[in-house]
């Protein structure tokens, strides 16, 4: 069965890549965008509800724009969906992403300027000159200190975890505005320079490798359940983004797995290492 977060085709038009593939009228060339806004939902459908996010300066792929509506694939990840076509921009290739929770653009390289753009973490900016700690894009001035230059190479992923603690929990939601479990996890390996997933059952099949039953577990594994991921942040504890809290947490694993348990999820599924 085809895998409708990956399929990149609708009733009228598909990717020229599936010529002969799929039956549709027209085939087409994707142009390349850039995000424009803070943060845009992505969706199975015009107007439909949130399926993931994407971010600030984001490359996505769009065949089609309809109705107001761009047909467009994630550069990221390859999830497919629907945008608001206000939301894109130009494909100006980003030197830096926000490091932090959320970054402002002020007017002038001074923390008393104006303020003109509230950005998420994951956030990708291109900055053109530097002046007194910040860094000049094309919609403002950021403080250095929140932004790190592409690639990411963070060594330890669950310390960009740590940053993003107590960030709200979003279903769908994909920065530090609002995230979830799946999405806390590709954040933080995409940081890592690792590429991951958007989704935790596509995680749990494709990151790393399976840990044995008796096997202490580590800083940055991962552990599944039906539905949820969460990372390990010392043997002892989890750090991840969660409903019970509504928002990125730490807490005891043991505790965790017994809630999640009983009343979410159901047991573990799968425990793995990725780095």
């Amino acid at each position: 069965m085809t895998d409708r977060r990956h399929h990149f085709a609708n009733e009228r038009v598909a990717h020229e890549s599936l010529a002969g593939l799929v039956d549709v009228p027209a085939f087409s060339a994707a142009d390349l965008h850039r995000v424009s806004a803070p943060v845009e939902a992505l969706r199975f459908a015009p107007g439909g509800p949130r399926d993931t996010e994407v971010v600030f300066g984001e490359a996505v792929e769009v065949i089609e724009t309809r109705g107001g509506w761009a047909f467009a694939r994630t550069e990221r990840d390859g999830y497919v969906g629907y945008l608001s076509a206000d939301a894109l921009g130009p494909a100006e290739n980003p030197t830096h992403a926000v490091s932090f929770p959320i970054a402002h653009l002020y007017g002038k390289p001074d923390v008393k300027s104006p303020d003109l753009l509230r950005l998420p973490f994951g956030a990708e900016l291109r900055v053109v000159e530097e002046d007194a700690g910040f860094g000049r894009t094309a919609r403002g001035w950021v403080p250095m200190r929140l932004v790190t230059p592409l690639p990411w190479r963070w060594d330890d992923p669950v310390a960009v975890a740590e940053r993003l603690l107590g960030t709200p929990y979003l279903w769908g939601g994909r920065s530090g505005f609002g995230v979830d479990c799946s999405g806390l996890v590709q954040s933080v390996m995409t940081a890592a320079g690792l590429p991951c997933p958007r989704d935790s059952d596509q995680q749990a099949a494709s990151l790393g490798e399976d840990l044995a039953e008796d096997e202490e577990p580590r800083r940055g594994d991962l552990i599944f359940w039906n539905g949820h991921v969460g990372l390990i942040q010392s043997p002892g504890l989890l750090i991840h983004a969660n409903a019970h809290h509504m928002a990125v947490a730490s807490e005891p694993l043991d505790g965790a797995i017994a809630r999640i348990g009983a009343k979410e999820f159901g047991g573990v599924t799968r425990r793995k290492r990725a780095l």
